[in-house]
């Protein structure tokens, strides 16, 4: 075999044409090789002699796509000393594009032996882990473009790739739960129909099936248990691991561009699936230990802010390269259109403290690639100081957990929450005025992946996740939920329609609320888990999302009323779609827009007499309903060409009391409305909703919403 002397970078194994460059970084290591791995179980072993800073390669004439490799690290292993490096152990490549089979979990991919954690473990891992792939980069995008929504004008739908499709009826069973799903006319169809223009897939870098799970009968279904940075999961492909993942990723990406939806990925840069100090050697840990992971006082222990075992050292400027040369990856080469930054809290933790100016946030500030594509932190972790909305730097936007137990407060009827509820709804500029950010930098969502779905937020009290094996200690027990009047499954018809209305109340309340709505999936036809809040481990029709069918009743997903839901949501998406006052890119200013014979606010706030609300109202314990009116005369911020911008104005009236309400409504701020959206009754409305003059009386039945429209 051949063995040229290659190059430094890119790092990973480079198919060029002609053969494959590799190139891996271990400052800790004394030597390393590259193992050709064969169908027959044997390998073939390159030393890398050359090295440039810490960087071993060479290059290989011949190599081809679908070549399965690994890496053996030999040097000290010293875990007193933070050294792990093991020879026995074959180590995946950090920058792997692709990834090949499953860990079957024997005591060889460990360091230690089991029962004797400061042993050393010198059996060899190779036919129990995963390889690495050489992949074929090229690929006909054709006339792809990135559809490049503005923020203003974004509606995300967070989906798990398998959760989505597995059970889709029109769904072809060999695509089902994988990429190629994603590209299918009914699944992009429904999308479109939906409204939305982004969709935010749960991790699907190539993550690992902890241990521990795999020994219950149980998987790591959500993900968040990563072992390669540039790897498309393997599992949900539906034609092969020897790269084919890679193809079959791209081409849904190319297919939801061409429908004008963005493909953002949920991505876990704060620690990878090696665990703690009784975790196993897999990569990162027998490559460089002390390169990757931040480490105690005492070296054989690991940091750990994300409550998985460990977290990456991200003063480290390998650690960094690694992940800006990933995001990075993803863009110019899967063309994925931004990210959302699971535990976003760890990425700014150079030491203990949350660092807002932190190395990372200033690399991702001045790259060129990675800024210009949407960037969303998922704001806290579970270190000290951790939570930290509304703390991130301008370029970001965040999931705005004040937002989702805010309204979520408002709806079951906690008292004294009227006032944080109107910040809320305008857009939250008390977390994100002050640093020069607008309304677009709240994601705005109820519910998510993880808590309770939409259907459940409204049938349960408490959680139930006996399912999981921890004897229900698991998941969040605050959930803020309310099971209006029966806990979980029932045939009261008065309950049934209570949690109807309060989903309709939350999905209206989204979509009017500035910012930027994220739906999760299954939510729009009223899916449930059956009470489960942390279905992280139920990769099973628990979790997977149930299609609605004609004719067929009952609830979570299935019946009219399932459909009926789902035709609700798309109006409320649609409405906020076609009105640009429900999208505002600039906070409220509470007054009259200059240069205008308009006298009226750009927004009001009544009582639900009519009268304009004063401060004590807001702070009243009691006080559990307002109106809101929304200017579309009063629209600031101009057009893209910089045309003036107007609407219709709008009249929204909240009652979040047990019992029905009379609005009045406001004498000077309109004549005549027609109501466009009433969560009691969406049929009459839909249909030809009434007419309304100032001064009227509307009767809004307890715990509804109802919305009002004034022509421009």
């Amino acid at each position: 075999m051949q063995v040229w002397p290659g190059q430094a970078y890119p790092l990973g194994a480079t198919y060029d044409g002609a053969g494959t460059n590799f190139a891996v970084f271990s400052e800790a290591a004394q030597r390393i090789e590259l193992c050709l791995l064969h169908d027959d179980g044997s390998e073939t072993a390159v030393e890398l002699r050359e090295s440039d800073a810490f960087v071993r390669h060479a290059y290989l004439p011949g190599i081809m796509p679908g070549q399965r490799y690994g890496f053996r690290a030999h040097g000290p292993y010293e875990p007193a000393q933070g050294l792990r490096c093991n020879s026995a152990k074959l180590l995946l490549d950090p920058y792997a594009r692709a990834v090949s089979g499953t860990i079957d979990w024997d005591e060889a991919v460990y360091g230690y032996h089991f029962g004797k954690p400061d042993s050393r473990n010198d059996l060899d891992s190779a036919p129990h882990t995963m390889a690495s792939v050489v992949v074929n980069p090229y690929f006909d995008w054709g006339d792809d473009r990135p559809p490049r929504t503005d923020y203003h004008e974004t509606v995300m739908y967070e989906a798990h790739v398998k959760g989505l499709t597995m059970l889709h009826p029109e769904l072809p069973q060999e695509l089902r739960g994988t990429y190629a799903a994603l590209a299918h006319p009914v699944i992009i169809e429904h999308l479109r129909e939906l409204g939305v223009t982004a969709l935010e897939l749960m991790p699907v870098h190539q993550f690992v099936n902890d241990h521990r799970l795999a020994d219950e009968g149980l998987a790591n279904y959500w993900g968040y248990n990563t072992i390669g940075f540039f790897a498309p999961h393997n599992a949900y492909a539906s034609w092969g691991d020897r790269g084919q993942q890679v193809l079959e990723f791209k081409s849904a990406v190319r297919a939801l561009h061409q429908a004008g939806i963005e493909v953002i990925l949920d991505v876990v840069y704060n620690h990878t699936a090696e665990g703690n100090h009784m975790g196993p050697t897999l990569s990162f840990r027998g490559l460089d230990n002390l390169s990757y992971y931040r480490l105690t006082d005492d070296p054989r222990y690991y940091m750990d802010t994300t409550g998985t075992g460990n977290s990456l050292l991200m003063r480290s400027p390998h650690v960094l390269q690694l992940i800006m040369d990933s995001l990075r990856y993803w863009v110019t080469e899967m063309r994925v259109d931004g990210f959302r930054f699971d535990l976003a809290a760890t990425l700014a933790r150079q030491f203990h403290e949350v660092d807002r100016l932190s190395s990372f946030f200033d690399l991702v500030q001045q790259d060129p690639v990675v800024s210009q594509v949407k960037l969303i932190a998922e704001p806290w972790d579970v270190g000290e100081g951790g939570y930290q909305v509304g703390n991130f730097p301008p370029l970001w936007t965040e999931w705005n957990g004040k937002y989702r137990d805010t309204v979520r407060d408002l709806w079951r009827g906690e008292p004294r929450t009227l006032a944080e509820f109107g910040s809320r709804l305008t857009g939250s500029s008390d977390l994100y005025q002050g640093d020069g950010r607008r309304p677009l930098a709240s994601v705005n969502f109820v519910t998510c992946h993880d808590g309770f779905t939409l259907r459940d937020l409204v049938s349960y009290n408490e959680k139930h996740n006996e399912a999981n094996g921890e004897d229900n200690r698991d998941g969040e027990s605050h959930n803020r939920s309310w099971n209006c009047g029966a806990e979980g499954e029932t045939d009261d018809p008065e309950v049934l329609e209570l949690r109807t209305r309060q989903i309709r109340n939350f999905i209206a309340t989204l979509m009017f609320s500035q910012g930027v709505p994220m739906l999760s999936h299954g939510d729009e036809f009223g899916r449930t888990q059956q009470g489960n809040n942390n279905a992280y481990c139920q990769d099973n029709e628990l979790a997977w999302v149930h299609w609605p069918k004609d004719g067929e009743g009952g609830e979570g997903g299935e019946g009219k009323e399932a459909l009926e839901l789902l035709e609700f949501v798309r109006q409320m998406v649609w409405l906020r779609r076609n009105h640009p006052v429900f999208r505002r890119r600039r906070f409220f200013h509470g007054r009259p827009m200059e240069g205008t014979h308009d006298e009226l606010s750009d927004i009001a706030w009544f009582t639900a007499e009519g009268e304009e609300m004063e401060q004590r109202d807001w702070q009243a314990a009691h006080a559990k309903s307002l109106m809101v009116f929304l200017n579309g005369n009063a629209i600031t911020e101009p057009g893209k060409r910089g045309e003036r911008i107007t609407d219709d104005s709008f009249l929204l009236l909240f009652n979040a009391h047990g019992e029905e309400k009379e609005f009045t409504v406001p004498i000077d701020h309109g004549r005549q409305w027609q109501a466009v959206v009433d969560t009691a009754d969406p049929k009459a409305v839909a249909e030809s909703g009434p007419k309304v003059r100032a001064g009227d009386t509307l009767t809004l039945v307890a715990r509804s919403l109802m919305v009002l429209q004034r022509p421009a």
